[in-house]
């Protein structure tokens, strides 16, 4: 490898790594990933679990593009549940608690079998750039690797800090040391670096804890899969989820010792994730509330740790052990390891393309942490698109990147290469205003097509895609051709739930239409058996297709109306009262009568600006055209 040039190299071994070295190897480019320690690989650095609301989107699309995140937890999961099940599908999102090992192990597995990948442990130490063009790197002991395309994934080791009261040392997180040189070299060019923060809770002996005390949570059955593949995965043994809260008591211990927290007497001056605040930030920020959910996670079958979800702190040890011990069940707990904040430079991510290459050095794609988000989901579909397009480069190909309306992967893109951020970016249902087009369970429509074209999927994937295409062709004939007629038994006892009465022979598909009916309601009758040897998730997509029709119709066409106006660059009327317009919430009617933006371009570059209020706006302007 010291004595050729390789096709791509991908500095770092987390999620977006991982992602970033299979994707550009399978397009059958020589790619090398380069690591710290191999150890670590795939490492779930936080919390162990993979999946949630609007993460889980994005884990379904890395499946559907032929990325390895969701065959992993598949493999590696241990606490499967569905979140907003009683919501719309829509919003319907998938999360699992891992076996971290065995996580670690499944992404080794896929990394050791895939073609053109080689794996090096070494610490790159700067980029070789030549006329603002990276064409290598050097290695810690000097050595220098030439490639033609270069993707930057280092999480949170770039000048990486770790604080825990006033003890502070370098470090991405424990027991790692952080890229300091390559950090200095990034600072000497026209990037623009910002510090960022993130933390993690302690953990805690699991013999030390008084479960009988606390509530807990069952995995669901039949367990759910990540994965669109129907391999017969051998699920591991599911465990249960115990559940706490913090106290009056806790609270008390921690206002008392706030001068403490180096978040707070003002050490560290970073923002950190707003929708996952440590517990420091939840007791001063939300006084009114006594007391708060911590959820008590196993990290393993045969780890002898708990993670408890909702109490990162960087207070003293000392104190974080009289948080613990305040809180019910946790009385006599004894902590296996400390709570920590990191604190990193991350590079603004308006400086890159939306396909992720950077704007001011050629050939240099970024992905992950480093672009200013958090979440293993979201640093691995970026891992995902710049592998993708570092594969499209070398191949002399047209580079890519998927749309809003297209996938949440498209969200995460728009929102960071469009107006960046200051805080860790985390995805959630509700950024994406298309999210009826982009649910959990089309994603592998949405994709695996393209994913076909670039050569990221094998064919029993493909095989498996058509099927699913020609089950949902069979159901909606089914559908339509299955009739009731109004005298029949089974129409009086539909009736019987209808507000509004059927007079008439009906079919199943308008049957479905009525929002008091769905599928599982339908199979206790006689003419839902002649459906036969269908999957029940194929169903329930035609279902919702045809639940939700009229609303996708209408998503579908708001997106044509915001590509007509980018497109002819429309003008905005100059001075503009947008309090007219009904819908639009105080603080975008006040900023868009503040900035008065001239397009639909300028006006999506405001921040807070969100792409719905937008859609309202053009659906505004359209009926009142003069």
């Amino acid at each position: 490898m010291f004595n050729k040039k390789i096709d791509v190299i991908v500095i770092g071994g987390g999620h977006a790594g991982t992602e970033a070295s299979i994707a550009s190897s399978k397009m059958g480019c020589s790619t090398l990933l380069i690591t710290n320690n191999i150890n670590n690989i795939g490492s779930l650095s936080c919390n162990p679990s993979i999946g949630g609301i609007g993460k889980s989107h994005l884990v379904k699309e890395i499946d559907a593009l032929g990325g390895v995140m969701a065959r992993a937890i598949d493999y590696s999961g241990i606490h499967f549940k569905i979140l907003n099940f009683s919501k719309g599908i829509a919003v319907r999102s998938l999360r699992a608690q891992a076996d971290r090992f065995t996580y670690h192990k499944a992404i080794m597995f896929f990394l050791k079998k895939q073609k053109n990948l080689n794996i090096l442990q070494s610490e790159v130490i700067k980029l070789i750039i030549k006329n603002k063009k990276i064409i290598g790197v050097k290695l810690n002991n000097k050595k220098k690797i030439y490639s033609k395309i270069t993707i930057l994934t280092t999480g949170t080791f770039l000048s990486g800090k770790i604080y825990i009261g006033k003890n502070i040392f370098s470090g991405g997180r424990i027991n790692d040391f952080s890229s300091i040189k390559l950090s200095k070299q990034l600072k000497k060019f026209s990037f623009n670096i910002n510090k960022l923060k993130t933390g993690t809770p302690p953990r805690i002996l699991i013999n030390t804890i008084n479960f009988k005390k606390l509530n807990y949570q069952k995995s669901d059955i039949p367990i759910p899969k990540f994965s669109f593949l129907k391999n017969n995965i051998k699920h591991l043994k599911q465990i249960k989820c115990f559940l706490t809260y913090t106290n009056e008591n806790t609270h008390k211990i921690i206002k008392n010792n706030i001068y403490k927290s180096p978040m707070y007497n003002g050490t560290i001056k970073s923002i950190g994730p707003r929708y996952c605040p440590s517990i420091e930030d939840k007791i001063m920020k939300f006084k009114h509330h006594n007391s708060h959910q911590i959820f008590l996670e196993p990290e393993g079958l045969f780890n002898n740790e708990i993670y408890p979800n909702g109490i990162s702190t960087s207070l003293p040890f000392s104190i974080q052990k009289k948080i613990i011990n305040s809180i019910y069940g946790l009385e006599k707990a004894v902590i296996s390891k400390p709570g920590y904040a990191v604190e990193y430079n991350y590079l603004d991510p308006r400086d890159l393309y939306f396909n992720l290459e950077s704007k001011i050095i050629k050939n240099l794609f970024l992905a992950g942490q480093i672009n200013g988000t958090t979440g293993y989901e979201e640093a691995a579909s970026q891992g995902l698109l710049a592998g993708i397009n570092a594969g499209l480069k070398i191949l002399k190909k047209p580079l890519w990147y998927p749309k809003r309306h297209e996938a949440y992967l498209g969200v995460l893109i728009n929102d960071l290469c469009l107006k960046g951020t200051k805080e860790p970016y985390r995805m959630f249902t509700s950024r994406a205003e298309y999210r009826l087009l982009l649910r959990e369970d089309n994603a592998d429509l949405r994709l695996t097509k393209l994913a076909k074209e670039l050569n990221l999927i094998n064919n029993l994937r493909w095989k498996f895609y058509l099927l699913k295409k020609k089950n949902i062709k069979y159901v909606l004939n089914k559908f339509n051709n299955i009739n009731i007629l109004s005298n029949s038994k089974e129409n009086k006892k539909i009736n019987k739930i209808l507000k509004k009465k059927i007079k008439k022979k009906i079919n199943i598909k308008n049957l479905l239409k009525y929002p008091e009916i769905n599928f599982k309601y339908l199979t206790k009758f006689d003419f839902f058996k002649k459906i036969k040897n269908i999957d029940f998730s194929i169903i329930e997509q035609v279902e919702t297709n045809i639940k939700y029709k009229g609303y996708i119709k209408r998503q579908k066409k708001e997106i044509k109306i915001q590509k007509l106006y980018q497109k002819k660059n429309n003008y905005f009327k100059k001075k503009f009262d947008y309090s007219k317009i009904k819908g639009l919430s105080n603080e975008v009617i006040y900023k868009l009568n503040l900035y008065q933006p001239s397009n639909l371009n300028k006006a999506l570059l405001i921040s807070g600006i969100t792409p719905a209020a937008i859609s309202i706006i053009l659906n505004y302007f359209k009926k009142n055209k003069n």
